[in-house]
């Protein structure tokens, strides 16, 4: 097949999105797929290069330009409405690539709908958050209970106190809009996790759509060179954090809870700083800031346990698989697509939201129990098997495989995962 991949950032500028475009794209190619990439032009970053065996295009946007409506001008969104400049960009890339399936990752499929009505080929979506339904994309309302489902009246004033009055109207509105002509437009969606099936209400509607996890490279768990970076590490055997430092991943809910622990080893925090980051932190905690993904790898290796108490919804968490991959089990939050790769039990432990001393008996425990926290480590290993490359991808192509068929006028035998099913294993 002749494989479009749209994704509003490509690395360089790299995040779990980014890294899980580009890892699919290498394995549809390894699998000899012919495998292009449609992405946001990044300076410094030619307009057409290979990646491997993945033709990379990086597109103009009329939006991108305008410096003033970016929080992050590193990670200048796409809109979820048509930027013209994009569209008729990608309408290019079109003839030039003649993709038999465009396969788009979130807000970057709002400008490729109107290209579409023509040509028609068949579109695939993942959703990798809740942008299908919410301006601000992580579900939460005014920033700190999960939204019961939106109205205009509360997504209004929600979006407002995140992105200002004007340009919360131009996206609120725009995502309401092309929200609904998705749902038409669009051949399946990918939700990542039951959580967001569930919440951007595809389950249990006649909207074609199946659960399909994000994955780790199938060789995720062999160790590459070592990075300078890791002799900030403390001797091996601490508990290990590993995202951008802010409230919506529980940062402030982890210090408290870990400075309830009794002879705790050391803490070890690694990610972005953010606005909400706390500027004091307890004793024996390492705040070490970004690192390269493979001294993120050694430093899973290195580690006791890691902790993602999330208190907002994360949609389906690469970050636990990668820990998993090293034979790590994961203290998590009960919230969002976490149970769909956390075995409370069996391949970590499950607390809930926003509980700090249930975040602290939690990791106590497998700071006492040696058994437990090798058996959750031996079946961690076993579990991620499921969500490496070989057995996600694979599923991928089925779907690519499913929505040919029905654009040549033949109905595949499933055309919507039922969320009875209770996990992605």
């Amino acid at each position: 097949m002749r494989i479009l991949l749209l994704s509003q950032f490509y690395p360089p500028v790299i995040g779990g999105e980014e890294r899980h475009v580009r890892n699919l794209g290498a394995a549809l190619a390894k699998r000899g797929h012919t495998v292009a990439v449609g992405t946001s032009r990044h300076p410094g970053s030619p307009e057409v290069e290979w990646d491997g065996s993945v033709r990379v295009y990086r597109l103009p946007g009329t939006l991108r330009r305008l410096a003033a409506i970016h929080a992050d001008l590193e990670r200048p969104h796409a809109p979820p409405f048509p930027d013209p400049e994009l569209a008729l960009a990608l309408r290019r890339l079109m003839v030039q690539e003649s993709p038999d399936v465009v396969h788009a990752h979130n807000w970057i499929y709002a400008s490729f709908l109107p290209v579409n009505v023509t040509n028609r080929i068949p579109l695939v979506v993942t959703l990798h958050d809740y942008g299908l339904v919410c301006a601000k994309k992580n579900l939460m309302h005014r920033g700190t209970q999960l939204c019961s489902g939106r109205a205009l009246t509360k997504c209004l004033p929600c979006a407002s106190r995140h992105y200002g009055a004007a340009k919360a109207t131009a996206v609120t509105l725009g995502n309401w809009g092309t929200s609904f002509l998705a749902r038409r437009g669009v051949d399946r969606f990918i939700p990542v996790s039951h959580a967001v099936a569930r919440h951007t209400n595809l389950a249990g509607t006649a909207t074609p759509h199946v659960v399909i996890p994000n994955f780790v490279p199938d060789e995720i768990g062999v160790p590459g060179p070592e990075e300078s970076c890791l002799d900030k590490l403390p001797a091996n055997g601490f508990i290990l954090f590993v995202g951008d430092m802010m409230r919506l991943k529980g940062i402030g809910v982890l210090l408290e809870a870990y400075a309830r622990l009794e002879r705790a080893p050391p803490l070890v925090l690694i990610g972005r700083r953010t606005p909400d980051t706390p500027s004091r932190f307890p004793p024996n905690v390492h705040v070490l800031g970004t690192w390269p993904h493979a001294a993120i790898m050694h430093a899973w290796r290195r580690s006791l346990f890691g902790v993602l108490p999330s208190t907002g919804p994360e949609a389906c968490a690469t970050v636990v698989m990668e820990a998993m991959a090293s034979g790590k089990p994961v203290v998590a939050s009960d919230i969002g697509g976490m149970p769909d790769i956390v075995g409370s039990g069996e391949t970590g432990l499950l607390v809930p939201p926003g509980d700090a001393s249930a975040l602290a008996q939690a990791m106590q425990r497998l700071l006492d129990d040696p058994v437990l926290l090798a058996r959750l480590a031996t079946t961690s290993l076993a579990r991620v098997q499921d969500l490496k490359s070989t057995a996600v991808v694979g599923r991928i192509e089925q779907v690519y495989r499913d929505v040919l068929r029905e654009a040549a006028g033949v109905q595949p035998v499933v055309m919507r995962e039922d969320l009875g099913e209770p996990s992605c294993f």
